[in-house]
C-alpha cells in the first residue's frame, strides 16, 4: 500500500517568522513558537502480522499504520511484516512479549492457549449485543481494564494492547454438502480457534486449530474436512471456493471478535506521551477505516463466489444456532469456575443485557426493508 508522506513546509516559514519578530523580546518569540515545535524523536516499530501474505488483514494492519505515520509528521514510523516474516502466527505475542518484535497485529483468539479469558476479547459468547457494542464495552465497560488485569497482572505479560475493527459475524464456514442439521455436523474434522473450539466440540464435531494459511494444505493431507476462517474476502484469497463449494452462512461461534494491536511494554513505556497517543487513537482511526474496507470488500467478493465460483450459500438453520447457544451455556458453566474468567463473563453480560436491549428496542428492522425493495434475494 502506497503511503502518504507528511507535506514538508518550506525551510523559509521559520526565517520569515523570526524576522517579523524582530521586534518582539525573545522571550514573547519562544511562547508563541515554542509550543509548535514538536520534541519527539524520530522512531521505528517493527510490527508483524498473524496474517498470510494475500489477506485482507493485512490491508487493514496498512491503514493503521498509515493513520499512525500521518499523525506522527514523520516522527514516528512502523515497519509492517506480514504472518512468517518473523515468527509464524500463533508466536507472534511472545515475539512481542520478549522484544523480538515492538508489535503485532492478531486476534486474542490466537493466544487463548495461556489463559481462555483471552478468548473472551473476541470470540466469546453472544448474549444478544453484537461486535459494535462489544468493542463498545472494551472501551467503556470495564473491558479494557480487564484486558490489562489478564495480560500483565494474571500472566505477567510486558505487552500493551488495543482494539479495533468490530468483525461481522464469521460464517459457519465451508462444508461438502449443506448442513441442515446438528447431526450433519458430528464427527466432522472441523477448524476454528479460541472458545469457538469447545462450542463446537461440545457439539460434537473434531476441532482442530490452525491459522488461516495451513487451512488448504490441512484439508489436502485430510487432517480437517470442513472449516471456517473469517469472511468471504479472506476465504476466497486462500482458494476456499477450489475446496470446498458450500458456504454456510450465519453463526454463533465467532459473532463478536476484533483486531487485538499490541506492543512490548517496555518499548511503549519508553516512547514520548505524544507517540503513546498516536499508537493508542490510531486504532480508534482504523475502526472506521477497517470497518469500510470490510464493507465494500467482503459483499463484492461473497458475489463473485456466488456469481463466478459457483459457490452454494446458504443460511445456517436456526435449530443450529440454538444448539451453538446450548453449548456456549454448557461451556460457560464449566469455565465460570474460573473466578477472573467468570468476572469477565459476568461483566460482558451485565453490558449486554443493558446496552443490545435498548438496540434491539429501537432498531429499525432492516430486513423488512430490505425483503420490501429486493423481494426474494433472501433465504427464509
Amino acid at each position: 500500500m502506497t503511503k502518504q508522506k507528511p507535506t514538508e513546509k518550506p525551510k523559509s516559514t521559520r526565517r520569515r517568522f523570526l524576522t517579523g519578530a524582530a521586534g518582539v523580546g525573545a522571550g514573547a518569540v519562544a511562547a508563541v513558537a515554542m509550543p509548535n515545535v514538536s520534541r519527539a524523536e524520530t522512531v521505528t516499530l517493527r510490527m508483524q502480522g498473524a496474517w498470510g501474505a494475500a489477506d485482507i488483514f493485512n490491508e487493514m494492519a496498512e491503514e493503521y499504520v498509515t493513520r499512525v505515520e500521518s499523525m506522527a509528521g514523520g516522527r514516528l514510523k512502523v515497519e509492517y511484516l506480514v504472518s512468517g516474516a518473523v515468527v509464524k502466527a500463533f508466536q507472534v505475542q511472545d515475539a512481542v512479549n520478549n522484544g523480538v518484535l515492538d508489535g503485532g497485529h492478531q486476534v486474542t483468539a490466537y493466544w487463548y492457549g495461556k489463559n481462555k479469558a483471552a478468548s473472551l476479547f473476541g470470540t466469546g459468547p453472544v448474549f444478544g449485543a453484537n461486535a459494535a457494542q462489544i468493542l463498545a464495552w472494551i472501551h467503556k465497560g470495564g473491558g479494557k481494564e480487564l484486558y490489562n488485569e489478564l495480560v500483565q497482572d494474571i500472566l505477567g505479560l510486558n505487552v500493551v494492547g488495543f482494539f479495533c475493527m468490530p468483525m461481522p459475524t464469521q460464517p459457519l464456514g465451508w462444508f461438502k454438502e449443506e448442513v441442515a442439521s446438528v447431526d450433519d455436523l458430528k464427527g466432522l474434522k472441523y477448524r476454528t480457534v479460541g472458545l469457538a473450539t469447545d462450542i463446537m466440540q461440545g457439539m460434537g464435531l473434531q476441532v482442530t486449530q490452525l491459522p488461516g494459511g495451513e487451512i488448504v494444505p490441512a484439508l489436502e493431507r485430510g487432517v480437517i474436512e470442513a472449516f471456517e476462517y473469517n469472511n468471504p474476502t479472506s476465504d476466497s484469497r486462500f482458494g476456499a471456493q477450489d475446496v470446498s463449494k458450500t458456504y454456510m452462512m450465519g453463526s454463533y461461534h465467532q459473532a463478536a471478535e476484533f483486531f487485538e494491536i499490541i506492543f512490548n511494554k517496555a518499548r511503549f513505556d519508553s516512547l514520548p506521551e505524544e507517540h503513546k497517543a498516536i499508537l493508542e487513537y490510531s486504532a480508534e482511526a482504523a475502526n472506521t477505516a477497517n470497518y469500510a474496507t470490510a464493507m465494500d470488500n467482503y459483499s463484492r467478493d461473497l458475489q463473485k463466489l456466488i456469481n463466478e465460483s459457483g459457490v452454494n450459500v446458504y443460511r445456517t438453520p436456526e435449530s443450529i444456532m440454538k444448539a451453538q447457544l446450548a453449548s456456549w451455556d454448557k461451556t460457560l458453566e464449566a469455565l465460570n469456575e474460573d473466578p477472573f474468567f467468570k468476572k469477565v463473563v459476568d461483566s460482558q453480560r451485565a453490558w449486554a443485557e443493558r446496552v443490545a436491549f435498548y438496540d434491539l428496542m429501537n432498531s429499525a428492522d432492516y430486513r423488512l426493508a430490505y425483503n420490501h425493495y429486493f423481494p426474494g434475494k433472501l433465504q427464509g
